[in-house]
């Protein structure tokens, strides 16, 4: 890679500048570690506000313009910046949920489907007006969704502890439910497969009263039965799971049969998952513990060959550590060359999305004042990675397509 700008910086503005050489030049400095480019550049200047600055930057109307490069889009290999738009801000642009989850673009509606969890809304992102509103005001607390390869949409519904599809004619069809007689967990996150198999994560965080509802007395959430498990919503037990059971990894295959491809003996807690853009590799995320678990997930992202709807030779893609903290990864998605993208909980300044390469190596990422807990691409192009984190949906033009579909 050649790099952006000579290494003496009185030669920066030495050729008459364009705007596109300006930014980029300062962008190249950031992935090399100069981090007071600004000061050192240019008399007088001071370094933009960040999430990191004191005081912070401020989002949404009151920010004021936008400096670019984005001080919190940050380069750590130079392959990086071939994958980001030197001139996109990072933006707020909702901050009125309370857990927002499941970002998932509907390529023909335009707009993107998320999920606010815990007050068990589904909501719509228009992309011509940038409004936000509900697309079902009430979502049986979805979590996870996703668009199939015929643009129907599967959602995780942790009320009903099952996975759903809306068919083309409106009518809603019950996936999966049950595994070996007993009720699901709380699926998490779905992905398509272009064989029409579905594929979905089960550990147990719906099983709780903020997000789904806890287990009937006797169950790993409610062993004693103290918790009045049954109330404050219709038909809590008569329809969906009532007690916890391990964790899995399922796939639904076309026909409707339900395999569990990977028990909680194979990973814990599952959470995040995706393909690689040739769908020989599941890419699969641990967590932390969950409701009823005495032990959680290692908080690594994992990686396994996918072949005849089958998984093998599981192993650790990613440890997630970063700066000596361990980052909690969350929601995974891939771009069309296969880099890896992943919210990510932790740390002021090191939360916000991690950006590997299709070995392993971290090589970007971008801060955010709060932990992320799902993304996707989307747009007309589908290069806007829309960032789910808190009660925030964040988006940032980028310089790659997401493979689709989300």
């Amino acid at each position: 890679m050649i790099a952006p700008f000579p290494s003496s910086k009185t030669h920066l503005f030495k050729k008459a500048p364009t705007r596109r050489t300006i930014l980029t030049g300062l962008a190249g400095a950031s992935f090399l570690g100069l981090k007071n480019v600004r000061a050192t550049s240019l008399s007088g200047s001071i370094n933009p506000p960040s999430v990191v600055s004191q005081p912070a930057r401020e989002w949404g109307a009151q920010a004021g313009p936008s400096f670019l490069p984005d001080p919190d889009v940050i380069f750590l290999d130079p392959s990086f910046r071939d994958l980001t738009y030197f001139a996109a801000p990072l933006r707020r642009v909702w901050d009125q949920g309370g857990w927002l989850e499941g970002p998932a673009w509907s390529t023909e509606g335009r707009f993107l489907v998320l999920s606010d969890v815990i007050r068990s809304r589904a909501l719509r992102y228009t992309w011509e007006t940038g409004e936000i509103s509900d697309f079902r005001p009430d979502s049986y607390a979805a979590n996870g969704n996703c668009f199939d390869f015929t643009g129907r949409l599967i959602v995780c519904e942790d009320f009903f502890r099952r996975v759903v599809r809306w068919e083309h004619d409106g009518s809603v069809k019950v996936l999966a439910d049950r595994y070996n007689g007993q009720g699901l967990n709380s699926p998490n996150d779905v992905v398509p497969h272009p064989d029409g198999s579905v594929w979905f994560t089960d550990p147990g965080y719906g099983t709780n009263l903020a997000e789904g509802h806890p287990d009937a007395p006797g169950g790993p959430t409610n062993p004693d039965g103290k918790i009045r498990w049954n109330i404050g919503r219709e038909l809590i037990g008569e329809i969906g799971g009532t007690k916890r059971q391990a964790d899995h990894v399922f796939r639904i295959a076309p026909d409707g049969t339900l395999t569990a491809v990977l028990q909680e003996k194979d990973i814990r807690d599952p959470n995040g998952l995706c393909f690689s853009p040739d769908h020989k590799k599941l890419y699969v995320v641990s967590t932390p513990k969950g409701p009823g678990q005495s032990v959680g997930g290692d908080q690594a992202i994992h990686i396994y060959d996918v072949k005849d709807g089958t998984l093998s030779n599981g192993r650790i893609f990613s440890t997630m550590q970063l700066n000596g903290a361990q980052m909690n990864p969350d929601g995974i998605r891939v771009d069309v060359f296969g880099n890896l993208w992943c919210g990510a909980s932790g740390p002021l300044g090191l939360c916000g999305v991690m950006v590997f390469n299709p070995a392993g190596k971290l090589i970007g990422r971008i801060r955010l004042p709060q932990g992320c807990s799902n993304l996707t691409f989307g747009g007309p192009k589908r290069d806007h990675l829309f960032m789910c984190a808190a009660g925030s949906l964040f988006t940032l033009q980028v310089g790659v397509q997401g493979f689709a579909p989300s």
